[in-house]
């Protein structure tokens, strides 16, 4: 079987395995009534929403933490399946999530329900996973600092490694989270711009990495069997937070991290429109007493919803940049 094959293969697995445990696990949220709260601010259409099942992101993790685990453990048989570099992503999928869980748990059951965790303390807990793994890239794995295209050879970072990837991997997060706003659209996303590393990997011959990267994407797929308009389920922080912090962590180890903005260029815009509409208003406030906006509201799609677009609508075209801004950066990687 040859690399690619066995990649596709894998994703193929995990898609099946994902949709299996999904009828399950929506018993288990809706028994335990853990449903989304919607903020008043939102999108009226998005009150029929309320009470969907969140913290669907576990039917994403945990596939992809068993499907890992066990071709690692082929190893005992003989078989190099996987290598034991695929570990730092799972871990980041895992920690992230129980960090989004947390966060989706107080927002529902705790004391500041809408609302969710402090963004102070969420920020800081973020750094703090982020930077334990920074360390293990650099100084564990021994990742490939940087690729530039039609550039040969590898770009030396030196000590501007850790605080690149730092702030790649909270900042990744944190654009995956505020992306989540729409059915399918983080699930959407995601899934491709994890499909897109996964072939960059296979072109650099980190065979493992795209193993991992095809396993996460099929994962993907499954969940959005479940989350496609009309939703049954949301990812929630457990997901977005921890896809987010997975696919910096995939792009770092690769070395092609650079590409990351065009790749997750849906992500990039996202979090560009919350830093300017939130700076606007405060200037504008500042300098009239009233503050003004930039978009009808922040995040962009809920502009484009407030616009006129159907959720369908915006969903769909959002993924189809997307998807051309996925080949643009496959085609930079190949330079």
């Amino acid at each position: 079987m040859t690399q690619t094959s066995m990649a596709l293969a894998l994703g193929a697995f995990s898609f099946m395995l994902t949709v299996i445990w999904g009828e399950p696990m929506l018993r288990v949220l809706r028994h335990f009534k853990i449903g989304k709260l919607i903020r008043v601010e939102g999108p009226q259409r998005h009150f029929e929403k309320l009470g969907t099942p969140t913290m669907g992101g576990w039917l994403i993790i945990l596939p992809v933490a068993l499907i890992t685990t066990l071709l690692n453990a082929a190893s005992l048989l003989g078989l190099k399946v996987l290598g034991l570099s695929v570990y730092m992503p799972v871990l980041t999928l895992l920690t992230y999530g129980v960090l989004g869980s947390i966060d989706d748990w107080e927002g529902i059951r705790g004391k500041r329900r809408v609302a969710g965790m402090r963004a102070r303390t969420k920020f800081a807990l973020q750094l703090l996973l982020a930077g334990v793994i920074a360390f293990g890239l650099h100084n564990v794995l021994d990742v490939p600092e940087l690729f530039l295209p039609a550039v040969k050879g590898e770009v030396e970072l030196g000590a501007w490694y850790l605080p690149t990837a730092l702030f790649l991997i909270v900042g990744t997060s944190n654009a995956v989270n505020l992306t989540d706003g729409l059915d399918g659209l983080a699930g959407l996303i995601s899934a491709t711009a994890f499909a897109t590393y996964g072939a960059i990997a296979i072109l650099q011959g980190q065979i493992f990495l795209a193993r991992f990267c095809f396993t996460l994407t099929g994962a993907l797929f499954g969940f959005l069997w479940f989350n496609v308009h009309p939703a049954q389920l949301f990812m929630g922080d457990t997901g977005s937070l921890a896809l987010g912090a997975t696919l910096a962590v995939v792009a770092l180890m690769s070395g092609q991290w650079a590409l990351l903005p065009v790749i997750a260029v849906i992500p990039l815009a996202t979090t560009l429109s919350v830093i300017l509409q939130t700076s606007y208003f405060k200037y504008t406030r500042w300098r009239t007493g009233e503050g003004k906006r930039i978009f009808k509201m922040a995040p962009l799609h809920h502009h484009f919803e407030l616009s006129g677009w159907s959720e369908t609508q915006v969903v769909q075209r959002f993924w189809l940049i997307s998807l051309l801004a996925a080949m643009l950066g496959f085609a930079l990687a190949v330079v």
